[in-house]
């Protein structure tokens, strides 16, 4: 075991690999979106598989990312990082290679599961490798790494669709991993340290059905439901989740009480204010991504836009994090909450000119207006994005901030997929009569779908605003000691201080 920082230039080739991964992961969180309506076509899957190939990347992530840190603890941060990026690359693999939607879907839930087992390692990794005045410039270069994936995956995913590179179509999207991941593997054999943590946790394996199986019950009903015309056994397995949870919340308690193994401490929840932030998370992130999810439907089933077109429209996105996300970093931390409601007022105000632009201008909507909104959402991302989990934590004792940080990071996952179920069971209910349709009818029934579903994505963002004088007050930023153990991680894997810091941002 290695309880020393690795020293010398090997330790940023170490890093490199780190980086690797989580631009991978921020890369295929979002790559997908763009594509999604020609891979619907080019497969002839239904809305609904449509919406587990996106959500069920996501969902896997959330129910399976404090779970993978756990088993870095348990069995080497070296040995499951390099398996979730090998079981990474080969699930990239069978996305491209899908032949059916089962194949497909089956394939996005395993990248999602696989990278529950890579991110957690990272930061264990770099305090063990690191020394601990280092800390905060190596987290902050994977955090760039992993925020650029994010934010350049619409971008790419519509250019890899629309080049239709050797007559592939949508499947580059995917296999644009491979070679990224193999790199990762050959590098990241050598250059990465083997070791353990100093107190290996027991695996709360009840406490993980029994959420994975709440949230699949409130998953499948909310996706599946409106194709199966909403028979009354669909509301029962809804029923189902409320059950799972609480006997998930009675095997929790009963677990850290036992031995303090418990997959989600229950003493997080002590604070009303985390409460408060988990629900501000989860509303902030169905918003989110459930925008750019009808939106690229809209544009391309409604209005017949190209990939790329759609692409080059909402690239203007990032280009809205990036004006702001340096002025969220550097101010927010002091000011969490206002920069919280800033950025989610912001954020409504985008979804409310998508919808002025769609009723006014209809099958004349131009590149200007859906960029414009765009550019908006990326400015209001980036105001509240990078301080929110940091905000969400300011109450917690040092010791529970990694664990918190890991419910905060899944939750934000869990609030993804269930955007993408939610509003896309609102909008494709609502086109559903009209997807095949042609010219002006097509065009009216998305124009009513996307305006309709976006109303939710504004109330949403409001909510998130109003919720925010619950969250934490801001305290003043304090200079560390030195006295923290840097070879100490925490139940998700990642260092207590850096995660407390808000040294490591969440995925765009």
């Amino acid at each position: 075991m290695t309880d020393t920082p690795q020293l010398g230039r090997a330790r940023w080739v170490a890093l490199g690999v780190l980086g690797i991964a989580s631009f991978l992961d921020g890369l295929d969180t979002n790559i997908v979106t763009v594509a999604l309506p020609s891979i619907q076509r080019n497969m002839e899957i239904s809305f609904s598989t449509a919406q587990w190939t996106l959500a069920g990347y996501a969902l896997a992530f959330s129910m399976f990312l404090i779970t993978g840190g756990r088993l870095g603890d348990i069995f080497g941060a070296k040995r499951v990082f390099m398996t979730g990026v090998g079981l990474f690359t080969a699930s990239s693999a069978l996305c491209g290679l899908a032949v059916n939607p089962e194949m497909l879907v089956a394939g996005r839930f395993a990248q999602g599961l696989m990278a529950a087992l890579m991110l957690p390692q990272v930061m264990a990794v770099i305090v063990r490798t690191f020394d601990q005045k280092e800390w905060a410039l190596a987290a902050g270069l994977v955090g760039g790494l992993l925020s650029l994936g994010s934010i350049g995956g619409p971008l790419l995913g519509g250019l890899l669709t629309d080049l239709d590179l050797m007559g592939l179509g949508w499947r580059p999207v995917f296999f644009v991993n491979v070679p990224i991941g193999l790199l990762a593997l050959l590098v990241g054999a050598r250059a990465l340290p083997s070791f353990r943590a100093d107190e290996r946790p027991r695996l709360d394996m009840p406490g993980v059905l029994l959420l994975a199986g709440a949230s699949l019950a409130l998953m499948f009903p909310l996706v599946q439901g409106r194709e199966h015309g909403w028979p009354g056994w669909m509301f029962v397995v809804m029923a189902a989740a409320v059950p799972l949870l609480g006997g998930f919340v009675v095997q929790e308690r009963r677990r850290h009480r036992a031995d303090g193994s418990a997959l989600v401490p229950p003493t997080l929840f002590r604070q009303r204010s985390f409460s408060a932030g988990l629900a501000v998370s989860l509303l902030a992130f169905t918003g989110i991504t459930s925008f750019s999810f009808v939106l690229t439907y809209y544009l391309q089933f409604g209005l017949g836009w190209s990939v790329g077109e759609t692409a080059f429209a909402i690239a203007a996105w990032p280009l809205g994090i990036v004006a702001t996300f340096q002025l969220g970093w550097r101010f927010g931390a002091t000011r969490g909450r206002q920069f919280v409601a800033a950025g989610a007022l912001v954020m409504a105000l985008s979804a409310l000119a998508v919808i002025v632009a769609v009723h006014a201008k209809g099958a004349d909507l131009s590149w200007p207006y859906v960029a414009g909104a765009a550019f908006l959402m990326g400015v209001g991302m980036g105001l509240s994005t990078p301080i929110l989990a940091t905000t969400v934590l300011g109450d917690l004792p040092p010791a529970d901030a990694g664990a918190g940080s890991g419910v905060v990071n899944a939750m934000t996952q869990f609030g993804s997929a269930t955007g993408i179920a939610v509003v896309g069971a609102i909008f494709f209910g609502m086109v559903g009569t009209g997807a095949g349709a042609a010219g002006a009818s097509r065009v009216s029934d998305f124009g009513d779908g996307v305006q309709t579903t976006l109303w939710y994505n504004v109330a949403a963002f409001v909510l998130t605003a109003a919720l925010t004088p619950l969250l934490p007050r801001s305290k003043p930023a304090a200079a560390t000691d030195g006295s923290e153990d840097p070879g100490r991680t925490n139940d998700d894997g990642a260092s207590g201080e850096l995660v407390a810091d808000g040294l490591v941002p969440d995925a765009a």
